[in-house]
């Protein structure tokens, strides 16, 4: 490429560098100014565990199965019912105390209460109770787990987090260095000791420095939006979050992490192991509930009962009219008196009715209610001889939820198992590359120091010392990496274990 098109291209990087130099300045000046309180990770994971849609989720579904919990506890006890009713019959009706048959309208009334208590059911109740608790308990665990995914999401999404800032401040420390270095040739180029492309080529090195840190910036900000996504924080509210220094982070000896014993460990204290074990015993007592439906259930029964009846018509008035005639020879109407049959006469009147008033219709009712009143109290016994093989067939169906749970127990510690084994060989690389990396990083940094020194003695052109310049700053970003990638696979492997996540 001839010398003036390379002069072109460096001068269009140089005015490229002012524009990204002021932008940056900008951009440091709003994050300076919105200074806020810093969050660390405890304090994170606590408010992602209280907020978190998808624990808020899991926590409803948790809650039905207390209600269901708490509603079969209350089978033990006898059911009791109240039941009222009244009514105005019109046309032909029947008089529901004595079931005789009138064409009057009628205001009717009935009161009742009736009560049933399971005496023996071979403990179908008793069953029920303990797989509704143990149910309740896994959603428990259920919970917990949900809540474990999203401490262990958040914590990923805080060292991502940690690794941006880290990453910025090291283009940061490239931006200082290439400025640096562009303030000591300029000094050169105006004294005559350097040709002015050094400069030029220092300003197009400082211009892309300049970008890299704009894009670190954004790579840092994404990263904490992510982690208030995981929280369910608002993300208009400011946020930032406290940055340990890695080198203090506590990590376990890898040695200490074996996967055999972290895989042991992990089936007693990881909620999804406890919660498929609690449903594995839970639908084995539902089976035997659900065997118990086979045989008898005796039951205690009672109840009380009260009714009131009013007709719509009233006795106004009677007159009397005639006694009936005798008639010669009948007897009908006679009475046997000294052997003789005297015959009798019946007054013969008339009765006047009239309609009740709304208040006449109640007349007597405390007197009804009491006469009226009755009880009654026996014992049932309910034997199941056929009913389309329904209590068979659901037994059948609780013996093979079990056997379909113990599956599921076994494909979750088959892939618990396979998760540990796999973190644990990721954490055993990431440590070779993490030491890889820091013996990359000294010799980067001592063949920096070297060729700084040459260049400072005029035995080194620009454009190697930028070249070693940029390789340093590539030793740096791979040695951060390295170090935040072996951090996170070891508290993995630490959150298998129990040992809970700590920065």
């Amino acid at each position: 490429m001839p010398a003036s098109c390379k002069l072109q291209i460096i001068n269009f990087a140089a005015m490229k560098y002012k524009f990204l130099l002021a932008f940056i300045i900008a951009v440091a000046g709003v994050h300076a100014g919105h200074a806020q309180e810093k969050w660390d990770l405890r304090r994170c994971v606590e408010y992602a565990m209280a907020n978190n849609i998808s624990v808020k989720q899991m926590d409803v579904q948790r809650r039905f199965e207390e209600l269901s919990y708490k509603q079969t506890r209350m089978t033990r006890y006898p059911t009791a019912n109240l039941n009222a009713g009244t009514g105005y019959g019109f046309g032909r009706n029947t008089d529901p105390t004595t079931n005789v048959n009138t064409s009057q309208q009628i205001l009717s009334q009935n009161f009742g209460f009736s009560t049933n208590l399971t005496i023996f059911n071979w403990n179908r109740i008793s069953n029920n109770i303990i797989a509704a608790r143990l149910a309740d308990q896994a959603a428990e665990a259920d919970v917990e787990k949900t809540k474990n995914d999203i401490a262990l999401s958040v914590a990923t999404a805080f060292l991502q987090t940690l690794l941006a800032k880290e990453q910025a401040n090291v283009v940061a420390v490239q931006v200082q260095q290439s400025r640096s270095n562009l303030n000591d040739v300029r000094k050169r180029v105006d004294a005559g000791a350097v040709p002015e492309l050094d400069a030029l080529q220092l300003e197009s090195q400082l211009a892309l420095d300049s970008s890299n840190l704009i894009s670190s910036i954004a790579n840092a900000d994404l990263s904490l939006l992510q982690l208030k996504a995981l929280m369910n924080l608002d993300f208009a509210l400011p946020f930032d979050i406290e940055v340990p220094p890695v080198e203090s982070i506590p990590l376990e000896s890898i040695a200490e992490l074996q996967p055999e014993l972290v895989y042991q460990l992990a089936l007693k204290n990881q909620p999804e192991q406890k919660a498929n074990e609690l449903r594995y015993q839970s639908l084995q007592v539902s089976a035997k509930a659900a065997k118990g439906a086979l045989y008898p259930t005796i039951s205690a029964y009672g109840g009380l009962s009260s009714s009131f009846v009013s007709p719509n018509s009233k006795i106004t008035g009677v007159v009397f009219d005639k006694y009936s005639p005798v008639v010669p020879g009948a007897y009908t109407d006679a009475v046997f008196i000294n052997g003789t049959y005297v015959p009798v006469q019946s007054p013969i009147y008339q009765v006047t009715q009239a309609n009740k008033s709304f208040g006449e219709y109640w007349a007597g009712w405390g007197t009804q209610i009491k006469n009226n009143f009755g009880q009654n109290l026996g014992i049932s016994l309910s034997i199941p001889l056929f009913n389309g093989l329904s209590a068979r067939t659901a037994l059948e169906r609780a013996n093979m939820n079990i056997v379909n749970q113990e599956l599921v127990k076994e494909q979750s510690d088959q892939k618990l198992k396979q998760d540990i084994y796999t973190a644990y060989t990721n954490a055993y690389a990431a440590l070779q590359k993490f030491n890889a990396s820091s013996a990359g990083l000294a010799t980067s940094q001592k063949a920096y120091d070297f060729s700084q020194k040459r260049y400072n003695l005029g035995l080194l052109s620009t454009l190697d010392l930028i070249t070693s310049q940029n390789n340093l700053a590539r030793a740096k970003l791979d040695y951060s990496n390295a170090q935040y990638d072996y951090v996170f696979k070891m508290k993995v492997l630490e959150f298998y274990k129990g040992s809970g996540l700590k920065l």
